[in-house]
């Protein structure tokens, strides 16, 4: 999947407003690529160009080498097929039973009723609502819903699925088993997931890679790792604060003072190290830690600490020396 320079304006020439601004991205067959950004950013225009729900004003935007904006009538349709598309707010039939919700697309093909309410109770299985195939979707609770909607987006085994904030909608406890129902399709079925959201706990934990948008464009992209380690953009470091928190009270840095003040960042093994001991018995300084916390993306593990340093110049020298050659970062917290 590829957007190439991909342009999307609404509206006539004098007032004509622009929804995504030169955007070129490559998402590789089988992974997890989020896009992230506030409301307006662009995020669902993106996605909506996947399956010519929209087209480019300018630009492609490639699906299996295929440009989606040229086509039109049954051939959009056909492409159309091979993605799936997961909604924010369910759109299910609430007086319809839930098998025959998950079967519509299949109805819709021209597949015979008995085959179609076969593979919706199959899809029903694997997202764990087999039991439920016979409910109206008005009796099931949101996240049963939002599993209904992916069941049904996954009916008619697609390349690609798409998730525009598939997970807003949803309590914390309900948005950790979806994104693990996501990260499972993606294992059973290399199924390319490209999933838009405000929300960077989401990216954190379902994503290999991440653009960041904000006002129609992409103003930051790469993995999810490395996007979290090293923000270039003001906006990437507002979202990765949501989850790692980057400073302190302004009434605690006024306590201690903010000389010799140091956050520092540590990555996998380096999380475990006795860092602060071997400050205190060997260098002879005194450390005061104010905060520390770890965090997962992915399979790695990236930690904090926040630690004012006390002793004579040449210790706290060596304190900062040693730990600069030990952690992936160590920068001055101000407040």
């Amino acid at each position: 999947m590829v957007f190439e320079n991909v342009t999307k304006t609404f509206g006539a020439k004098d007032a004509a407003t622009a929804a995504l601004r030169d955007v070129s991205l490559e998402v590789s067959p089988g992974s997890i690529f989020g896009v992230i950004g506030y409301s307006g950013a662009g995020k669902s225009t993106l996605i909506r160009t996947v399956n010519g729900l929209e087209q480019p004003t300018s630009g492609r935007v490639m699906v299996e080498g295929v440009d989606m904006g040229a086509l039109r009538g049954r051939a959009l349709r056909t492409a159309q097929r091979r993605t799936g598309m997961i909604f924010q707010q369910f759109n299910l039939l609430e007086t319809v039973r839930v098998r025959d919700n998950v079967a519509l697309p299949l109805r819709l093909d021209g597949v015979a009723p008995a085959a179609a309410r076969a593979r919706a109770e199959e899809v029903l299985d694997f997202v764990g609502l087999g039991a439920k195939a016979g409910s109206f979707a008005s009796e099931l609770s949101g996240g049963q819903k939002q599993r209904v909607g992916i069941a049904r987006a996954l009916v008619r085994n697609p390349r690609i699925l798409l998730s525009d904030e598939a997970t807003s909608a949803l309590d914390p406890t309900t948005t950790v088993q979806i994104i693990e129902l996501l990260r499972s399709i993606n294992r059973e079925y290399g199924t390319t997931i490209l999933v838009v959201t405000h929300e960077m706990d989401v990216i954190k934990d379902l994503a290999d890679e991440v653009a960041v948008m904000a006002d129609g464009a992409v103003v930051e992209h790469g993995s999810v790792l490395d996007v979290f380690v090293h923000p270039r953009a003001s906006i990437t470091r507002d979202f990765v604060t949501t989850v790692v928190p980057q400073g302190l009270p302004d009434r605690v840095v006024a306590h201690v003072g903010g000389d010799n003040l140091w956050r520092l960042l540590l990555l996998d093994e380096q999380v475990a190290e006795p860092l602060v001991s071997h400050m205190i018995t060997d260098l002879g300084v005194t450390v005061n830690m104010l905060h520390a916390d770890m965090t997962e993306v992915g399979t790695h593990t990236i930690g904090q600490m926040i630690v004012k340093v006390d002793g004579p110049p040449d210790r706290v020298q060596s304190a900062r020396a040693y730990l600069t050659s030990r952690v992936v970062s160590l920068e001055e917290v101000v407040a």
